[in-house]
C-alpha cells in the first residue's frame, strides 16, 4: 500500500438542473502500490470546464456519461511522485485527464498525457489559454472558421479561455472582432486588455441592436459558446457564406430536460442560406497538440496572449467553484490550485 491518500470528487446522484448539496460529494481512499510499469501523479492543478455538466447527465452525447460513484472528469497538471515506468522520472509535470482527484496512476504508456516543456509560461496555463480550452479555441477558429482578413468575427463567452483565444487569433488574422461577454467588466477587459474592436454585454438588454451596430458589414465568422438568445441574435446578421464552428452551448447546460433545448444546430440550421455550422472536438486535431501547446504557450511566454483567471483554493471548493461558473461568476479561466 502507498503512503498516499487519495480524495476524489465523485458523483454521487445524477444532478437534476442545477447541481444541489448531495449531488457531488468527497471520498477519501489509501493509494494503492504501483505495479510495475506504472506511475503516480499528484495533482496541482484542476481544469474547471462547462463540458463537465452534460456528462454527468444519463444520457449519451459526444462522451460517455460519468458513472455514478466515480470522479468527475477533467484536466490537470500533475506531478511524477513515484515511478515505475522508464519513460517518466520523479518530479515530471504533465498534463492528464486525472479527474477531480489529488492522486492518479497511469500506466506508462498511457495516451494523452504530455510532459509539459518549459517555455516560460506559468504552469497553469497549460489548462487554460496554451491547453485544452486554448486549442479549442484555436483549432475551431483556424480549421473550422476559417477567417479571412477583412472578414468579421464575432465569438461568445468572449472572456474566458477559449473565446480570448479566438479573439486574439481572429485579430493576428486581420479580422474585425466582437466579443460578447455578461457584465460591463467582462466586456471592457475584451476590448482594453485583451484587443477586441469591440465587446456587447448580453446582460445590458439590448443585444440585437447592440450587435447590429458593432457588426455593420455582418458577421461572416461566429463562434459558438453559448446558445440560446445570444445564438438567436447573430443568427440575423448571418452574412451568405459564413462558418459557425460550434463548440458548445453553456446556457443548456443546467437544462432539466436537454430533449426540449433549441440548440444552435436548431437555429443556425433554420436559416436560408445555412451558414456552414457544425460541432467539432479539439481531439478532430490530435495530431497537432504539441505544435499548437507550443505556438501558446510561446506567445504566453512573450506577453503577446493575454489572458485572465480565476483560482478556487482546494479540492474542498471544487464545486462551488464550478457552480459559479456555469453562471458566469468566474471571470477568465477557472482553476482549482490543489497542492504547490
Amino acid at each position: 500500500m502507498s503512503a498516499h491518500t487519495n480524495r476524489k470528487v465523485v458523483l454521487n446522484q445524477r444532478p437534476q438542473g442545477e447541481i444541489k448539496d448531495g449531488d457531488l460529494v468527497i471520498k477519501e481512499e489509501p493509494v494503492r502500490a504501483l505495479k510495475d510499469g506504472e506511475v503516480l501523479l499528484q495533482t496541482l492543478w484542476l481544469s474547471l470546464d462547462p463540458y463537465m455538466r452534460p456528462r454527468m447527465n444519463d444520457s449519451k452525447g459526444y462522451m460517455d456519461p460519468i458513472e455514478i460513484g466515480a470522479p468527475i472528469v477533467g484536466e490537470s497538471i500533475g506531478r511524477v511522485v513515484e515511478s515505475k515506468s522508464d519513460k517518466y522520472s520523479v518530479g515530471d509535470l504533465v498534463t492528464v485527464y486525472s479527474g477531480w482527484q489529488e492522486y492518479f496512476i497511469i500506466a506508462g504508456d498511457a495516451p494523452m498525457v504530455y510532459k509539459i516543456k518549459d517555455q516560460g509560461a506559468p504552469l497553469q496555463a497549460y489548462l487554460g489559454v496554451a491547453g485544452m480550452p486554448g486549442r479549442t479555441g484555436y483549432c475551431g477558429l483556424m480549421y473550422v472558421g476559417k477567417p479571412k482578413a477583412g472578414e468579421t468575427v464575432v465569438v461568445a463567452a468572449a472572456s474566458g479561455p477559449v473565446g480570448t483565444v479566438v479573439g486574439q487569433t481572429a485579430k493576428k488574422e486581420g479580422c474585425h472582432v466582437v466579443g460578447i461577454a455578461g457584465g460591463p467588466d467582462k466586456c471592457r477587459y475584451v476590448v482594453e486588455e485583451l484587443g477586441f474592436d469591440a465587446c456587447i454585454d448580453y446582460k445590458a438588454g439590448n443585444l440585437d441592436a447592440d450587435l447590429a451596430a458593432a457588426c455593420p458589414k455582418g458577421i461572416d465568422v461566429y463562434f459558438e459558446n453559448v446558445g440560446g438568445e445570444v445564438a438567436k441574435a447573430v443568427a440575423k446578421l448571418i452574412n451568405p457564406g459564413a462558418r459557425v464552428p460550434i463548440c458548445g452551448y453553456v446556457s443548456a447546460y443546467n437544462a432539466e430536460d436537454q430533449s426540449k433545448i433549441e440548440t444552435p444546430f436548431h437555429i443556425f440550421g433554420a436559416l436560408d442560406p445555412k451558414p456552414e455550422h457544425r460541432f467539432f472536438l479539439v481531439t478532430e486535431w490530435q495530431d497537432k497538440h504539441q505544435e499548437i501547446t507550443a505556438l501558446l504557450a510561446g506567445q504566453v511566454a512573450s506577453g503577446e496572449l493575454k489572458y485572465s483567471e480565476t483560482v478556487a483554493e482546494g479540492l474542498d471548493n471544487a464545486v462551488e467553484a464550478f457552480k459559479g461558473m456555469l453562471n458566469g461568476k468566474n471571470f477568465g479561466k477557472q482553476l482549482v490550485k490543489i497542492a504547490d
